[in-house]
């Protein structure tokens, strides 16, 4: 009887240590899950962050690009005004030289 009771003592002592065990195991496993969520969470993050600089870069590309464009635009119909105006001042001489002609004559 006693040697049964001794055994029946064992047996729960071990049964208790591999509930322990497995208590351990869980929290640790639990540890290491929640470690890997805030991870995830992080690099999404991270990629957002990246994708979002990515689009203002371009965003900012295209606007110093339209600016270029636009200042271009400008510099062209000035060059083209300042022709014109050339032309006239040359036209305004011959005509000039013309009249001077005609009075003298």
């Amino acid at each position: 009887m006693a040697k049964r009771k001794a055994k029946r003592k064992t047996a729960k002592k071990k049964t208790a240590k591999r509930k322990a065990k497995r208590k351990v195991a869980k929290k640790k496993t639990a540890k290491r899950k929640a470690k890997r969520k805030v991870a995830k969470k992080k690099a999404k993050r991270k990629a957002k962050r990246k994708v979002a600089k990515k689009k203002a870069k371009r965003k900012a590309k295209r606007k110093t690009a339209k600016k270029k464009a636009k200042r271009k635009a400008k510099r062209k119909t000035a060059k083209k005004k300042a022709k014109r105006k050339a032309k006239r001042k040359v036209a305004k001489k011959k005509a000039k030289r013309k009249a001077k002609r005609k009075v003298a004559k």
